[in-house]
């Protein structure tokens, strides 16, 4: 871990500062790229958000959206690259390993300006000048807001700053049901409050702010296409590009299904493989002591949490959903035996 010192040093001047954060942002990744960005603004520093890919429209009432750079290879590489390659600092949010971020994984990792870190997933990859990982935290914008804090600067953290770092950390923790939701959790979540933050306002804006098609989807989703197999206490969902067509399927609109498998009485382990054409995407979520993200990383390329992790799979998508499902018997024995645990995690 690097020291609070040393990133005051680095920003103790104006600097040209760029954020980014995974694929396919969620709440937690753009509201702690949002937030941050807001704070750094305030300090004098010219700021730059890019995300790798699109996100969903319902975080697009975060202050700064407007500004945020989306990354297309063949629309705005030259760009993203010159960009990358003339920042002061590089601030990295809510992601372990440059693989998480695609083409712009190599355009960080070979960039003159100093790399910082701020994540709370399991084993980060050693690119980072400063390290600011915690993997006990519950949301990378748990992580922003003690690094604003411990900076002496939590009187900059104003209502918008405040609901963006409350989004992230609201839907990491499941709306504070999950076992992550620590002591320190609820005492920052105070002190937000302090900033006049709505919370019922971003509640609804992220989680009642669904189109028609989407609940049809989802209705379409649970009824057709879930899968429970009881004796390993394990549910999944597999969905073809043609299913996520039929339902005009946007970014955002398969996020939060697998929780809706783990939230079967009796069920411990649950995943969701989509076939987004060039790969096959999934997601995985535990209770209890059985780690998704060993087992992610040991089949499927991924990793995560010990709760909640996602992996890759580039075989077809029956093909990936007979080898998940041939994998249960060897894990048999973890899974009939795991004590639940009160809710389900969330990435």
């Amino acid at each position: 871990m690097s020291t609070i010192s040393e990133l005051q040093e680095l920003l103790s001047q104006p600097r040209q500062v760029f954020i980014t954060t995974h694929h396919k942002p969620d709440a937690d990744a753009l509201g702690s790229s949002l937030g941050l960005a807001g704070y750094l603004r305030k300090k004098g520093h010219t700021v730059t958000v890019v995300t790798p890919s699109d996100y969903p429209d319902f975080l697009a009432w975060m202050p700064g959206n407007s500004d945020v750079i989306v990354y297309d290879s063949r629309r705005n590489d030259a760009q993203v690259r010159e960009i990358i390659g003339t920042a002061e600092v590089l601030f990295c949010l809510d992601f372990s390993c440059l693989g998480r971020i695609n083409e712009m994984g190599e355009y960080i990792r070979h960039a003159p300006g100093t790399k910082v870190l701020i994540d709370h997933h399991q084993e980060p990859e050693q690119f980072a000048d400063l390290d600011f990982s915690n993997s006990k935290a519950a949301a990378t914008a748990e992580l922003v807001f003690e690094v604003i804090r411990d900076m002496g600067d939590q009187s900059l953290i104003d209502a918008g700053i405040g609901e963006c770092l409350y989004a992230g950390i609201m839907t990491d923790t499941g709306s504070f049901r999950h076992p992550s939701t620590s002591r320190n959790v609820h005492l920052i979540i105070a002190e937000l409050l302090n900033a006049d933050i709505n919370l019922s306002d971003v509640h609804r804006r992220i989680y009642d702010s669904h189109s028609e098609m989407r609940l049809r989807f989802l209705g379409f989703v649970l009824k057709d296409k879930l899968r429970v197999l009881r004796e390993y206490n394990t549910a999944y969902i597999a969905i073809t590009q043609e299913e996520l067509k039929e339902y005009d399927s946007k970014t955002g609109d398969t996020e939060g299904l697998v929780n809706f498998a783990l939230s079967i009485e009796g069920i411990v382990f649950a995943a969701v493989l989509i076939d987004r054409g060039q790969a096959i995407k999934i997601s995985f979520r535990s209770v209890g002591d059985f780690s998704v993200s060993s087992f992610s990383r040991d089949h499927f390329n991924g990793g995560g949490h010990h709760n909640a992790a996602g992996g890759i799979s580039y075989d077809t998508l029956d093909n990936t959903v007979q080898r998940f499902v041939d994998l249960l018997p060897q894990y048999q024995s973890q899974l009939v035996t795991a004590p639940l645990a009160v809710a389900p995690p969330t990435a």
